[in-house]
């Protein structure tokens, strides 16, 4: 089959001005929570889920992470760069995410501290684009997520100079045994280079598929006074 001939009619569901929230960060918690199925709660839940990945292992299918997000930064010469990156965080200051400071993305936020992300949720037939300035949250908040992380990705994160290139990856295995080996029995710190950002929203694009490709697209921006302008596009 040809790539030209890769289509899917979406028909779930439709989005209406009213079924918006007046504050996309708390529209972006709805959608995430559906896409996460997280409104079942308690031990019921629990259930569900270890069904779910249970059946999902028994079928050879990795299960989806909601809060994989596509990342686009910007160089200094104005080329755009785009990676998958995990989203640990959404709050009234905007979408938190963690990462090696000296990275290719590191450098050109920057270098350049605007970017976007984009979430796409293909089962719920829904994208989230998100636009806004980046910063760095504060160390010790970073500090307290890099504490809970697994002491493998601990590990990992004083191993790898990221986005440097390397000999081979014998040279990676071998630094991650050297620094598991003299860390026996210590807690590893936080490498000075390492943390987190928070991406602002200053405009965020609330996407449902629909039949016949005339799609249902929603744009919130923000209002020099702070509040939100929220308008229709054409699909």
């Amino acid at each position: 089959m040809a790539i030209a001939d890769l289509r899917r009619e979406y028909k779930l569901t439709g989005l209406r001005r009213a079924d918006l929230a007046a504050d996309p960060l708390v529209q972006f918690r709805l959608w995430f929570d559906q896409a996460a199925a997280a409104r079942t709660s308690g031990r019921l839940r629990k259930v569900f889920i270890g069904l779910y990945k249970s059946l999902l292992q028994i079928s050879g299918v990795a299960p989806t992470e909601v809060n994989a997000m596509t990342l686009t930064t910007v160089d200094a010469q104005g080329k755009p760069s785009a990676r998958i990156v995990l989203l640990k965080g959404v709050d009234e200051r905007g979408f938190i995410f963690f990462t090696n400071y000296e990275s290719r993305k590191g450098r050109e936020l920057t270098a350049n501290p605007n970017a976007a992300l984009v979430f796409y949720w293909a089962d719920q037939e829904r994208q989230v684009c998100v636009a806004g300035a980046v910063k760095k949250i504060p160390r010790e908040e970073s500090e307290a997520y890099f504490k809970s992380r697994p002491r493998g990705s601990q590990l990992a994160a004083w191993t790898s100079h990221q986005s440097e290139a390397v000999g081979d990856r014998e040279v990676l295995e071998a630094r991650w045994r050297e620094l598991d080996a003299q860390h026996q029995g210590r807690e590893i710190p936080m490498p000075p280079y390492w943390g987190g950002y928070v991406l602002s929203p200053e405009r965020m694009e609330f996407w449902q598929g629909r039949p016949s490709r005339l799609h249902d697209r929603f744009r919130y921006v923000r209002e020099a006074a702070g509040g939100w302008r929220l308008e229709r596009l054409s699909p």
